[in-house]
């Protein structure tokens, strides 16, 4: 049976109650007991001010990271037939199978840094046997060629949805970080971006695997037939059944059933946070739970950033994906938590604070 928007929103109705955070005393008490710390005011940055979103989202003045999961949600993508990748599709399975080997960047940030990795096949065109850390969760082998045809249909769209908040409830801890892994991706999350955000294509479009010159100029031509193409698809669930892929639409339902959970929702680069976009469009208050990572090397990166008016932990110029720029800012979060919880105060330290 076909599926209209109406009907669609209708079946994710729950994950979409996604409510406002605001707490002005909460605010206020934990400001508070960030001036009074042993330092001029402020005189810690960012991280006061990351200290403040986790206390904002877990609710409490003093918040604990618990069991953080890193989940990588991978699939393949039609569109990679049409030569916007540096790469050929069985990429996609091969860097499952390195993750799952403990071999690729993210496997070695997540072991130093205490991360619980998840892989979570959302469509990719391989069978994998079932070993730990692996999630199955296929909806199909790979999304259709959006040029031709909507890349998944909206059934296909709301299951992906509704799958990637269940991964997220069967999964323990307080902390989610998002990675991805699927040839192609980065087309899908430049045509969100666009259809989203009124963005002209070639701002939004990059290198990605390492597409440059022509191959870029081919590769953006591709995008620009694919958003007239589908020139109905404003709606931001048409859209990701439209444009997206498996593995970005379980990634919308992973920051959705997050968000309704208060989990932190690390944020990686480009493709995680055009899941992002996609999912405060569909549930504004989601971005009340997410911490920005990094700004990524990808030329959309930025832009999208600031229409979302995120602002990022960190600029080192990565472009890989995987999560691998939510594994480096880890730290800084857990430092966050520690300077709440355990610095000392001018009062408990018996040291004189500044002259008024």
């Amino acid at each position: 049976m076909t599926m209209d928007l109406i009907s669609a929103r209708a079946a994710l109705a729950g994950l979409l109650d996604v409510a406002d955070l605001h707490d002005e005393a909460l605010q206020a008490r934990v400001q508070l007991a960030l001036d009074r710390k042993t330092k001029p005011q402020g005189s810690l940055g960012r991280l006061e001010s990351l200290a403040l979103t986790l206390a904002r989202i877990q609710g409490r003045e003093r918040p604990q990271l618990q069991h953080p999961q890193m989940v990588v949600f991978a699939a393949d993508h039609g569109l990679a037939a049409r030569g916007v990748s540096a790469f050929p599709s069985e990429v996609t399975w091969q860097m499952v199978e390195n993750f799952l080997a403990g071999g690729a960047a993210v496997s070695v940030l997540a072991r130093q840094h205490g991360l619980a990795l998840s892989v979570v096949d959302a469509g990719v065109k391989h069978e994998f046997a079932p070993r730990p850390g692996l999630i199955s969760r296929k909806i199909g082998w790979g999304t259709a060629d959006a040029l031709q045809e909507p890349a998944m249909s909206l059934a296909e769209c709301v299951a992906a949805i509704e799958t990637g908040a269940g991964v997220v409830r069967s999964l323990p801890g307080n902390a989610l970080l998002l990675g991805e892994m699927g040839i192609g991706n980065t087309s899908a999350a430049a045509l969100l971006m666009a259809r989203l955000t009124g963005e002209a294509i070639d701002r939004c479009t990059g290198r990605g695997t390492g597409v440059d010159g022509p191959a870029l100029v081919r590769k953006t031509e591709i995008l620009r037939q694919v958003l007239a193409r589908h020139a109905e698809a404003t709606d931001p669930l048409a859209a990701l059944a439209a444009l997206g892929g498996f593995e970005i639409a379980m990634m919308v339902g992973a920051v959705l059933q997050a968000a309704a959970e208060r989990r932190v929702i690390v944020v990686d680069g480009f493709i995680v946070t055009s899941a992002v976009l996609v999912a405060s469009r569909l549930a504004p208050a989601v971005l009340q739970r997410c911490v920005f990572s990094h700004q990524s090397d990808e030329s959309g990166h930025r832009l999208m950033l600031a229409r979302l008016e995120a602002e990022p932990l960190l600029a080192l110029g990565l472009r890989l994906g995987e999560g691998s720029g939510g594994a480096l800012a880890w730290p800084l979060l857990e430092s966050a938590c520690r300077i709440l919880a355990e610095m000392a105060s001018f009062e408990a330290a018996g040291v004189s604070d500044r002259e008024a």
